[in-house]
């Protein structure tokens, strides 16, 4: 009986530890999610979000590559974040912008170098020097360019799509707004 508790105890430290590892994408992700937000909602450090979180990216990459996936991963999240506040008719922006501008990554203290002080005391350096200022540009007009895009998006027409699934028969879909494309078969 011993063993078996033991057993269950190690177990399940072993998975509380695995659960609480974030890794550096994760980071990306969470990163793009909150400033895709922040944007949307127009936070009044929404500027300051972006250059802290794209210096953490940049800082925190061990390569090139991984830095360019961090990067991607990052805009991506933001672009879904912010269409999909869109979505939503902007619920809640005014408690999104408050908790926004009140997140612990504004006690982080960025250097020239690209070196930064976290709130921790800890000290994060890139691997290679870089210029700070250099990691974004305040774009006044970002949000309008950003709604003009998603703008785009909603006239686009989706046709017929069929859907596979393994060991399935196709399912057609029409969606509701769907252009009945031309037929390619001849007759």
């Amino acid at each position: 009986m011993n063993k078996f508790l033991l057993m269950v105890l190690c177990i399940f430290t072993v998975s509380s530890a695995n659960a609480q590892v974030t890794t550096y994408l994760d980071e990306a992700k969470g990163l793009g999610a909150a400033a895709g937000q922040g944007l949307a909602c127009g936070a009044s450090k929404y500027e300051t979000f972006e250059m802290l979180s794209r210096a953490i990216i940049v800082t925190k990459a061990t390569s090139d590559r991984q830095q360019a996936e961090g990067m991607y991963a990052y805009n991506d999240m933001k672009a879904n974040a912010y269409m999909s506040k869109q979505m939503d008719a902007f619920f809640d922006c005014p408690n999104i912008s408050r908790r926004f501008d009140n997140q612990e990554i504004f006690n982080i203290t960025l250097y020239a170098d690209g070196s930064m002080r976290m709130p921790d005391g800890q000290i994060l350096t890139p691997r290679q020097p870089y210029d700070a200022t250099m990691l974004f540009r305040q774009n006044p007009k970002e949000r309008e360019e950003a709604q003009a895009i998603y703008d785009k998006g909603k006239d686009v027409r989706v046709g017929e799509v069929t859907l596979r699934t393994a060991g399935e028969a196709p399912v057609k879909f029409m969606p509701p707004n769907a252009v009945k494309a031309p037929s390619t078969k001849r007759r």
